[in-house]
């Protein structure tokens, strides 16, 4: 573990930029050197802190094992690219059902490595990206306080204890969704090996080795990859490359930073506009970015807070900040006093010394904190989610990261603080050791040394009865009662709703509510076609009929529309088009309107009748289901006409080719921010169309 202590003295949170021998020229010479016991107790405790936080949880995640219904939509994608349709959720209708783009292709490859189950994979490759995450997280933070070996003094026993890691791994939430199928592991797995490389970043310098530009131009690709992992991870990428970018670099190095960074992201968007249309993934589109969700995103944010008593360990976070930096600042301070000023560099200019500022610990952290709090407010105006926790994780979590592990320091000379003498290291009369005098600041910064040792304690202690107390908290009734929030505890819903302790596979899924009865139906009506729809039957599903004789070139089709995508998509052949009222997979209900009250991450509802006029179910009574109006459905017909919408089903419906490549290019700005009416008669006035008369005339 020799590299946890290989920082520069005067590298460390909180430090004073100014005394870094690479802003102002000058070489720190008094700053102790840590002997090799200390070296060796501070990388056995943390050794030791990571092992065992790692396996609690691997453990508690195991324990919670499932893949949930959100996390079996990627799966679909999965099923036509190896059969040969493509990156789609339907054949031959590409939409982009993803969010994440890494996390498909990372599955993918597993998937195609291995030729296992594709659930398995889903789960494995989640479970090993979650539990990676969090010892490579505070091994950066163990780097970053390399440098703290020793304390203010520098020949205090230091210990590396887990912190941050603690509080992570204790939220219930965050062991639900370390699998789930669901991209969170990978998320927090992305940023934690960025964080690493931040770290190891600053403490080089502005270095000009290759060694030294190779790992510039990794770090670099790494943050780059940010809005594949996630869209709103390009705040944390972003900031991180330009915090690179205005750093010490020659411009030959800025251009590669800013080539290896673009290449991956840039070469997909350019693929995703031309072959989806769009410029977001279409549940992005689906979830729709406009408007702010304030008072929902305070319930959300106190939805996670609330069960957990949260806002202690925040507090204690807080306070380890400060005492780390207030630390960090009195031992560069007394660094500073025995350096020598002769070496200060005259000609460094004060843009220089600005930019140099950039690459050391203290701009590393305040990036990661900032990224973390943006992304915790963006989620907040957003509304949050309808997943207890979910999203929050990951903000938390990059926030964490400073505070991974802490160091905990003992003085070495404990009599310095009480006042008393201490022996000297070499003797002066007959090998005896003499007492020496104790200078006022010795005695002074071994004081303040102690004090901060026990508050430390203190939080750390703290946090650890916190984590054992709160660990297995549940959210109140979130198991069978949404409640007006809209917001639940996902796994627990399914579990207490199947009766299945561990759902992973499509078929554990078949005890939900309609999944049997929906294959039966789908059987049926395999050869005949039509639209499915559900009853408020849980044993019957209403089909609206395709017509007995179909339009030219048309073809005869099983559509199940239905709201839990994952379940029905995996459960369905892939012939059978499945697609849903929120629009994730359904471009004609993305781009509707967003509900201003509807539940949150459900805000976009489209009515069934849309589907039957789309699909070219027969639109009349008593062949059409009883509950569907006659009049709606001949609407959305006459609707579907209006040119935008005409064009933007051609963009994904139509054949493929360098023609359409070039047109979708184009398009994709319009359709991005394209929305209908939900309500038939409001999209046909939209759009300057004619009335059709009623069906039925009174």
């Amino acid at each position: 573990m020799q590299s946890i202590d290989g920082l520069q003295p005067t590298d460390g949170v909180g430090s004073d930029p100014v005394d870094d021998p690479e802003v102002t020229g000058t070489r720190t010479t008094g700053a102790p050197v840590v002997d090799k016991a200390r070296r060796r107790l501070a990388a056995a405790s943390f050794l030791i802190g990571a092992v065992a936080v790692s396996t609690l949880f691997a453990v508690g995640a195991w324990q919670r094992r499932w893949i949930a219904d959100d996390g079996l939509i990627v799966l679909r994608t999965l099923r036509n690219l190896f059969a040969g349709n493509g990156p789609v959720f339907n054949a031959g209708e590409r939409v982009e059902a993803n969010t994440s783009t890494a996390w498909t292709y990372l599955l993918w490859f597993w998937a195609w490595v291995t030729d296992g189950q594709l659930e398995y994979v889903a789960l494995w490759v989640a479970l090993v990206c979650s539990v990676a995450a969090i010892p490579i997280a505070m091994y950066g933070s163990a780097r970053l306080y390399g440098n703290r070996l020793g304390g203010i003094t520098g020949d205090g026993w230091t210990l590396l204890l887990p912190f941050g890691a603690i509080i992570y791994i204790a939220i219930p939430p965050a062991r639900d969704f370390a699998t789930s199928g669901l991209e969170n592991g990978l998320c927090i797995f992305w940023a934690a090996v960025l964080w690493c490389q931040l770290v190891a970043w600053a403490r080089r310098g502005p270095q000009t080795t290759r060694r030294a530009s190779a790992a510039t131009l990794a770090l670099a690709f790494t943050a780059g990859l940010a809005p594949l992992v996630r869209p709103e991870l390009t705040v944390f990428g972003g900031l991180v490359l330009l915090l690179v970018f205005f750093a010490p670099l020659g411009w030959k190095m800025r251009l590669g930073v800013a080539v290896v960074a673009g290449a991956l992201p840039v070469g997909y968007q350019i693929f995703r506009m031309g072959y989806y249309a769009l410029l977001v993934p279409n549940p992005a589109v689906a979830k729709d970015a406009s408007g702010a969700k304030w008072e929902q995103g305070f319930a959300y944010l106190t939805n996670l807070f609330g069960p957990y008593v949260l806002l202690l360990p925040v507090v204690m976070v807080v306070v380890a900040g400060v005492i780390l930096v207030v630390g960090a600042r009195l031992r560069a301070d007394a660094a500073t006093s025995t350096a020598d000023p002769t070496t200060v560099d005259p000609d460094r200019s004060r843009l220089g010394v600005l930019s140099a500022r950039l690459q050391s610990s203290t701009a590393v952290v305040s990036v990661v904190i900032v990224a973390g709090l943006i992304l915790i407010v963006y989620w907040m105006r957003q509304g949050g989610d309808f997943m207890h926790g979910r999203v929050l994780l990951v903000p938390l979590f990059v926030t964490l990261l400073p505070l991974m592990v802490v160091p905990l320091t003992i003085p070495a000379h404990l009599g310095a603080a009480l006042g008393r003498r201490r022996a000297a290291q070499e003797s002066v009369i007959d090998d005896e050791p003499e007492p020496v005098e104790v200078s006022p600041a010795e005695r002074r910064r071994t004081r303040v040394g102690l004090a901060g040792a026990v508050a430390m304690a203190g939080l750390w202690i703290t946090v650890l009865v916190w984590g054992i107390s709160t660990h297995a908290n549940v959210l109140p009734n979130a198991g069978i009662d949404i409640g007006r929030s809209g917001i639940v505890d996902e796994r627990r819903f399914y579990v207490t709703n199947m009766g299945n302790e561990n759902p992973v596979t499509a078929e554990d899924y078949l005890a939900y509510p309609r999944m049997s009865a929906m294959v039966e139906k789908i059987d049926k009506y395999r050869e005949d076609g039509g639209v499915i729809l559900p009853s408020f039957n849980y044993d019957e599903w209403y089909v609206a009929q395709l017509p007995a004789v179909m339009p030219k070139g048309a073809e005869r089709q099983v559509t199940v529309y239905f709201l839990n995508l994952g379940m029905t998509s995996m459960n369905a052949p892939l012939d059978v088009r499945v697609i849903d009222q929120m629009g994730l997979a359904y471009p004609l209900a993305a781009h509707t309107e967003r509900l201003e009250d509807g539940r949150i991450g459900h805000d976009k509802i489209l009515p069934s009748e849309w589907v039957v006029a789309e699909a070219g179910a027969y639109p009349r009574k008593p062949v059409l289901p009883g509950y569907l109006d006659e009049d709606l459905v001949r609407q959305a017909q006459v609707a579907l006409q209006c040119p935008e919408t005409k064009d933007r089903f051609a963009s994904f419906e139509g054949p493929w080719s360098l023609t359409r490549f070039k047109h979708n290019l184009k398009q994709a700005f319009t359709f991005n921010s394209y929305r209908i009416q939900r309500e038939p008669e409001y999209e046909i006035a939209r759009c300057g169309l004619e009335m059709p008369p009623p069906v039925n005339p009174e």
